[in-house]
């Protein structure tokens, strides 16, 4: 079987490691966010997709990242709390991670050399997201001022449809 997003692991926002082959047969987007960024507004319209989509098997997993400008000082907890209040985020919420430099996790390891950037495989910025087919394999990489609900287009064609 060739690589996937399925071989991967990553602490939750309670510091439980959850398995990314839990999500297996799922449509996913996986987001590096930031509390206290120009894009952190986006956390509205990723919620609201999730809501809409959510029984079509889809679920957007956010990554925590403090790499951009200390844009992400807060804890996990924080960053939780902060969310549900704030936009009201059911999606899961992973613990904070590095998506660049020599601690990056290995999940965005794999997604920057199966997807890289314009330019080169770095993350620019916060709120980058990465659209993962039903089988697990990264399918498209969207830059931070890609808006969730202009994503849609590439998500909607993904899903299983509601029987």
């Amino acid at each position: 079987m060739s690589e996937s997003i399925y071989e991967y692991s990553a602490l939750n926002s309670k510091g439980e490691e959850i398995s990314l082959s839990e999500y297996r047969g799922k449509t996913l987007l996986i987001v590096n966010t930031a509390s206290k960024c120009g894009f952190t507004p986006q956390y509205d319209g990723l919620q609201k997709i999730y809501k809409e989509y959510e029984e079509q098997d889809f679920i957007i997993l956010g990554f925590p990242c403090d790499q951009f400008a200390h844009q992400e000082p807060g804890t996990d907890e924080e960053i939780s709390q902060f969310c549900k209040i704030n936009y009201g985020v059911t999606f899961p919420l992973f613990s904070k991670i590095n998506v660049n430099g020599k601690n990056t996790h290995n999940l965005y390891k794999y997604l920057k050399k199966e997807l890289p950037g314009t330019f080169s495989q770095k993350i620019k910025w916060n709120f980058t997201k990465f659209l993962i087919n039903s089988d697990g394999v990264p399918v498209k990489r969207f830059s931070p001022r890609v808006k969730p609900e202009d994503i849609l287009k590439d998500i909607v064609p993904l899903l299983k449809k509601r029987v």
